[in-house]
């Protein structure tokens, strides 16, 4: 197996409100991380944790190599990159643990885009119309062409996003910052609605309606 999944779940959630991390909480009877690493079934995957949800993590019973996690993301992301040098992979996923409705669509539309490219990633473009604002008052407008609304899983050939994140410093928004620092071209491929982050309360109702609608 040379393609590897690493799941992001070390952080705390608190936007989420509730008695346990966003990724720990229950969606559709299932934790949220269940769901999350269902979708990545038959890939090898590397799930990035704080330290203590390790036995919540050994209790789901799926085969995944666990990581701790460090201070940010991008911490986390590097330890889970070292986790995998030397172990013959050649491509990897990064996905957001609070993201449980990736789709095998999508998740194959990056594998295929990585064929051809050295990184790649899903998005949707910006369509609503974008203001700023200051005191609740907007103050301005801003020209939505170009822009996108990021997801993931994003993809990069190993050895590329290794090295990339080994001369990264400081925290990035994402594995694709991290990608263009180091000069990686990224190439776009088409996400999906349901893709959602859940990242308040309200946000478990959708994907909970969104989930039995499949």
């Amino acid at each position: 197996m040379t393609t590897a999944a690493i799941i992001t779940a070390a952080g705390r959630g608190l936007r989420a409100g509730g008695a346990l991390p966003k990724q720990w909480q229950l969606l559709a009877g299932r934790p949220v991380l269940a769901h999350t690493l269902n979708a990545f079934a038959g890939l090898r995957v590397v799930l990035a944790l704080h330290p203590d949800d390790r036995a919540r993590a050994e209790a789901l019973g799926v085969p995944v190599t666990l990581v701790d996690g460090g201070a940010t993301r991008t911490a986390s992301v590097r330890n889970a990159l070292e986790a995998l040098d030397g172990q013959s992979i050649t491509k990897v996923l990064i996905h957001d643990g609070a993201r449980p409705l990736i789709s095998a669509e999508v998740i194959a539309r990056v594998l295929a885009a990585l064929e051809h490219h050295p990184a790649a990633a899903p998005a949707l473009a910006v369509t609503d119309a974008l203001w700023t604002g200051v005191d609740g008052q907007v103050t301005g407008t801003r020209d939505r062409t170009g822009l996108f609304r990021a997801q993931t899983p994003q993809g990069f050939q190993f050895n590329a996003i290794l090295a990339a994140h080994r001369s990264f410093s400081g925290e990035a928004a994402d594995d694709v910052e991290v990608a263009r620092a180091a000069g990686i071209a990224v190439k776009i491929v088409e996400g999906c609605e349901d893709n959602l982050k859940l990242t308040y309360a309200r946000d478990f109702a959708r994907a909970e309606a969104l989930l039995k609608g499949r």
